[in-house]
């Protein structure tokens, strides 16, 4: 056990203690992450140890996991029931901009993301934008959410910072998956999540954590001194 804590010791350090992970995959059986409770049970335990404060449960929400809001619901209920833990669950969705999307968002099948229920948490293809992306954008913002992209620097199709530039400029907010940062992703993610940290392009951090193994990447993570006190202050804004 002291072996593993050295290593939730490093994550504290590298501004998780007291943080919250905005990107997970921890609500069981209901898409490509978690398969069961005690797999769920087992990264809270570990997030414990690296003074993980609060975790939003962002289960995918697209054409092929049709996730329905009552039943996201209903397994959260038996998640909370079965954790008697200090780590905070909030529960919340990933929603992919496809083409059953701005549908969805029409007729409030949405699941926001926020201590206000402010943001919408959307991701897209990696390889192409979608064709109704700027309009899904104004879409999401016409109903009072901004728009939180999951793990911009994944994106092959975004290749330049002006491009992020303008995204930014379009209110919509980014969110860092700190695997990225592993190389968990490729070189050229770990190469753009590092660029848009030194820009301070992200407003929030998340594992996007989908099994209990990756919480050892997690608590390994190393980055320089410069980074880390940029996830620091990331985490300092949004507590």
């Amino acid at each position: 056990m002291a072996f593993f804590s050295r290593w939730f010791d490093r994550a504290k350090i590298l501004g998780l203690s007291g943080a919250t992970d905005w990107h997970s995959h921890i609500l069981p059986g209901v898409d490509d992450g978690v398969a069961d409770i005690q797999s769920s049970l087992s990264i809270l335990r570990d997030y414990e140890l690296m003074g993980v404060k609060k975790v939003w449960l962002t289960p995918h929400v697209m054409e092929d996991v049709p996730n329905k809001l009552p039943d996201l619901s209903n397994v959260f209920r038996q998640l909370r029931e079965s954790y008697s833990g200090p780590v905070k669950l909030c529960l919340a969705s990933e929603n992919m901009i496809d083409s059953l999307f701005i549908d969805r968002l029409d007729s409030g099948d949405v699941l926001p993301i926020g201590e206000r229920g402010e943001m919408l948490l959307v991701e897209t293809s990696y390889f192409s934008a979608p064709m109704i992306f700027k309009e899904a954008i104004e879409k999401i913002r016409s109903k009072g959410f901004y728009p939180l992209l999951a793990h911009p620097e994944r994106y092959a199709y975004i290749r330049s910072v002006s491009e992020y530039k303008e995204l930014k400029n379009m209110d919509v907010k980014f969110q860092l998956n700190l695997l990225s940062l592993a190389g968990c992703y490729g070189r050229t993610a770990k190469e753009k999540a590092f660029e848009l940290l030194s820009l301070g392009f992200y407003d929030v951090f998340g594992s996007d954590i989908h099994h209990p193994g990756q919480t050892e990447l997690l608590s390994r993570l190393s980055a320089p001194s410069s980074a880390i006190a940029s996830l620091e202050d990331i985490a300092g804004r949004i507590r």
